[in-house]
């Protein structure tokens, strides 16, 4: 196995008790919280798995709040989430599931604010490290790890080669790719990890490009 970091080795800086389900768990809430866009008024969080058996003892649940409010793995405000939730008028609830799933650390979490909904999979596999397995239905495999872009359009031909285009007019290179459609000539989503974060200006100018519909992107 090849490690890029010492923190492949040794984890996240955190707060405890696990990688797994306390860093892991933030970052599936964080990630959930920038693709949003905004401060959702309430979640629903479906555990799957070890989720489901341990989330109170573990801090799953108050990780996954924390992240919900923005806090990184470190962030010692983890701990009294719940109250910091609470006071700005977050309200959230856990449903413990007895599905199968392909990873025993899976979390569906669903987020809105009376203006929009949003729906995610996310799923922590070890060492505070995260892979993004769904939104909105849409299948994908993303790591969580490195900035990147999603963009829904229509499933036309030469729109994936548009965005593509867009992004080395500016020097910004694409780590990974992949393109998943619930069916064809429908709606599909493009997801596009990149080794810098791209600006919101140029994210703007690919929602002008032809057949796009919306643009959201992660931070590193």
């Amino acid at each position: 196995m090849k490690f890029t970091s010492v923190f492949d080795v040794i984890g996240p800086v955190m707060i405890g008790p696990s990688s797994s389900h306390t860093a892991g768990a933030a970052r599936i809430g964080r990630i959930a919280r920038d693709l949003f866009g905004k401060q959702p008024t309430w979640a629903k969080i479906h555990l799957y798995g070890s989720f489901a058996e341990t989330y109170k003892g573990h801090g799953t649940d108050v990780a996954i709040i924390g992240g919900l409010l923005d806090y990184d793995t470190y962030d010692e405000r983890i701990k009294t989430s719940f109250e910091e939730a609470e006071r700005l008028g977050l309200t959230f609830e856990f449903i413990p599931e007895t599905g199968s799933v392909e990873h025993p650390n899976t979390a569906r979490i669903e987020i809105g604010d009376g203006e929009k909904e949003m729906s995610m999979v996310g799923v922590s596999i070890g060492g505070g490290s995260i892979e993004i397995a769904e939104l909105n239905g849409f299948p994908l495999r993303m790591s969580g790890g490195m900035a990147a872009i999603l963009v829904v359009h229509e499933d036309r031909a030469g729109t994936v080669a548009n965005v593509a285009v867009c992004l080395a007019k500016y020097a910004i290179n694409i780590g990974h790719m992949e393109v998943s459609r619930k069916e064809r000539g429908n709606m599909a989503l493009m997801v596009i990890e990149v080794d810098q974060n791209v600006s919101p200006e140029i994210l703007a100018e690919i929602e002008l490009l032809p057949n796009i519909t919306k643009v959201t992107r992660i931070k590193n």
